[in-house]
């Protein structure tokens, strides 16, 4: 989540106009438990290349169910066969590795058990997965949808699995890596100590070390494609996170922006050789959090330098990229109090009435679906151009804080294309050690 400590909106009141706007442009939906009747809704942005879903919490069912009828019908109706999301990119090969019907890669641990693990690892993912998985099944290998992270966090599940690969392919090159991984292999299990020691420690970094690596896979590619192309793909995607990973962890204690752009655009990066992977024709729908997928040069994060998945899409794809935000009013979400604290059941507050969110609970519907593309919606987005807060709960929330650290401002109508209301949301059903007594410790996250 970007830092929202140091910002102090302008206050400015919803306006009845606003919300009459809204209500007249509002389409009702259906409950996202009904997902094919969901989903119709949203055939509107099938010709897309890149949808880009967001969501206002990490821990809000609605959102994840909502995105995941969406995606079928997407991948069941338009041809989008890439789903990419806000997660480490080992951690995603586990389900991926399911939804396809391939083998599992090596991996040196449990699958999404680093904090917070209630944001992947949990009920409503798992059903989307067993849709994947079931929905592949008839299909060719090259016409199946994958499933992937975007994330940089994976430092030591990288590294292990670029040695696993060339363990298998190039021995004598493993050795090499080996040794050039041995700069990182001290902290690959607490990359933020890493950052510390070299930016306030004075130790050396281990950047030239892992830009080598990444080199030499890409320099190999003609020896390694040949024997399985999906493997070397993964084997390179994995080393281009040690090297993001590398700089990342030495920009957080530089620059708080500069590690938020670092981060963002690696994910887009990987978004990017997604498609190119997949090659002509390849679709992709994006989960992340709205922070990440509405443009960031329409909110105060831009104008305070960050940029974001979202904006470079929109630079990047043109119209061929729709940004689609979430937004609720209340109820309940699984988040934290503090990073790495346990996860609690946690009330979310009225939104302001300075606030977008504001707006559409006036509209009085309890789902809509507000599209303000065209010409013949020209009049609300002029009138969603009028700046008014929004509200952003990562995977930790401080209701007592709310404004200070959740709110920040935005341009609606130049930050998504439409958005996704619900006005009262749950939170979302978790897996693993927060797992209500009884829930199934089921496939791919219980090997």
């Amino acid at each position: 989540m970007p830092d929202l400590s140091t910002h102090d909106p302008i206050r400015r009141e919803v306006s009845d106009e606003l919300v009459e706007m809204l209500r007249q442009h509002a389409i009702p939906l259906p409950s996202p438990a009904r997902a094919e009747d969901f989903g119709a809704f949203f055939d509107r942005f099938g010709d897309a290349r890149v949808v880009l879903l967001g969501e206002a919490t990490h821990g809000t069912s609605e959102f994840y169910r909502a995105r995941a009828a969406i995606t079928r019908r997407l991948v069941e109706r338009h041809g989008f066969n890439i789903v990419a999301v806000e997660a480490d990119w080992p951690d995603a090969a586990r389900i991926d590795d399911y939804v396809r019907h391939q083998a599992p890669r090596p991996q040196r641990g449990d699958a999404f058990a680093r904090f917070p693990t209630w944001m992947w690892r949990n009920i409503e993912v798992l059903e989307f997965g067993d849709w994947l998985h079931r929905h592949n099944a008839g299909l060719p290998e090259d016409r199946r949808a994958s499933f992937h992270g975007l994330d940089v966090y994976s430092l030591g599940e990288s590294m292990h699995a670029v040695l696993a690969y060339l363990d298998t392919v190039d021995p004598a090159e493993a050795a090499i890596a080996r040794k050039r991984y041995g700069c990182l292999t001290p902290w690959q299990d607490e990359p933020a100590h890493y950052g510390h020691a070299v930016v306030r420690g004075g130790r050396h970094s281990c950047e030239d070390r892992a830009v080598a690596q990444l080199r030499e896979l890409l320099a190999g590619r003609l020896d390694y494609i040949g024997g399985d192309g999906e493997r070397w793909f993964d084997a390179v995607q994995n080393a281009r996170i040690v090297r993001a990973a590398e700089r990342y962890y030495r920009a957080m204690y530089q620059s708080s922006t500069e590690s938020w752009n670092l981060r963002d655009r690696h994910m887009f990066e990987t978004l990017q050789a997604l498609l190119a992977h997949r090659g002509d024709g390849a679709k992709a729908v994006v989960w992340a959090h709205n922070s990440h997928v509405g443009n960031a040069a329409a909110t105060s994060m831009g104008w305070q330098g960050q940029f974001n998945i979202g904006e470079l899409c929109r630079m990047a794809h043109g119209d061929d990229a729709v940004l689609i935000g979430f937004g609720t009013d209340t109820g309940t979400v699984a988040a934290a109090d503090d990073w790495g604290a346990d996860m609690r059941i946690m009330t979310v507050r009225p939104a302001r009435p300075d606030s977008y969110e504001h707006a559409f609970r006036r509209v009085g519907l309890a789902r809509t679906l507000t599209d303000w593309r065209g010409n013949d919606r020209r009049a609300l987005a002029d009138m969603l151009r009028r700046p008014l807060l929004e509200r952003a709960i990562g995977v930790v929330y401080r209701p007592e804080s709310e404004l200070l650290s959740h709110y920040f401002e935005a341009v609606l109508a130049e930050q998504f294309d439409a958005w996704v209301w619900f006005d009262q949301t749950t939170a979302v059903t978790p897996l693993g050690h927060e797992r209500p007594h009884g829930a199934p410790e089921t496939w791919p996250f219980g090997l």
